[in-house]
């Protein structure tokens, strides 16, 4: 099948200054604005998947913003905004990834602005505020932070290998998580648990992980991060056949990514 071709430079340009802009405000919002009583105002799958006043502040600040300046653009967030289209483009957003680590003032939350144009990625920003960094990549151009080019690290022997995951917020399925993480750890040389998706995915690419895995991520969980990923030279999927979906996510640098995925899939970490 051959490649599609890549998209006008000009709209490249202009997704991506609406991307950082929409990210930086947004991170800056949940910043600057986070209330020293902050506490949860609802709840999702279940009692302890939490949203905050600021993840409604956040995604409230980044609908208006790209409906100024593309009104007749789709988007999908996380909070439940959603509209169709007419474009070919839609916005894919978390307007705050990691709600529990921002909510206990943890440092691993970011904003995450993905565009996909007819269905595939283009753009991908992460702005993680806490942490000072903001992650960008456009299709075929590459993955920066904080306009330094990006790249994964060497592959290590397995054994070796720094592996990155997440729990669902479902019992049954973290329980079912739990067991194979206990079958993956004693096979690589640790495994690291961050709690936001998109800044694991990034941390893949700035080489600070080898690799990383993760059931149940929702589209605005990964498509800006699978993105900076694989233009910073990852290879991205899922099961084997698959792309990265809800059942199951995968990058890792390339040496890492076959038996990872490979392990998974004899572990069938998809699977209850």
């Amino acid at each position: 099948m051959p490649t599609p071709a890549l998209p006008d430079d000009r709209l490249l340009d202009d997704l991506l200054e609406v991307a950082l802009d929409a990210a930086r405000q947004a991170g800056a919002l949940l910043r600057d604005g986070r209330p020293a009583d902050l506490g949860v105002a609802g709840t999702k799958s279940s009692p302890v998947d939490v949203v905050t006043e600021m993840d409604l502040a956040s995604e409230k600040l980044v609908l208006q913003l790209i409906t100024e300046r593309r009104p007749e653009d789709g988007y999908l967030g996380e909070e439940g905004a959603e509209r169709a289209g007419t474009s070919g483009v839609r916005w894919v957003v978390d307007p705050l990834d990691g709600t529990v680590n921002y909510l206990y003032g943890l440092p691993s939350w970011a904003v995450s602005v993905a565009a996909e144009l007819d269905g595939r990625a283009v753009v991908g920003v992460v702005y993680a505020p806490a942490r000072g960094e903001l992650f960008h990549a456009v299709l075929g151009r590459g993955a920066r932070l904080d306009g330094r080019p990006l790249s994964t690290r060497p592959a290590p022997p397995w054994g070796q290998a720094l592996i990155g995951t997440g729990f669902n917020y479902v019992q049954s399925v973290r329980t079912r998580q739990a067991e194979v993480l206990v079958s993956l750890m004693p096979e690589v040389r640790d495994i690291r648990r961050g709690g936001a998706a998109a800044v694991d995915l990034c941390d893949v690419a700035a080489g600070r992980l080898d690799g990383y895995y993760e059931r149940g991520l929702a589209p605005w969980d990964r498509a800006a991060g699978c993105l900076i990923a694989a233009e910073a030279g990852a290879l991205v999927g899922g099961r084997p056949g698959h792309g990265p979906d809800g059942e199951l996510t995968v990058a890792a640098a390339p040496g890492v990514y076959q038996p990872l995925q490979e392990r998974l899939a004899a572990l069938r970490a998809w699977a209850d």
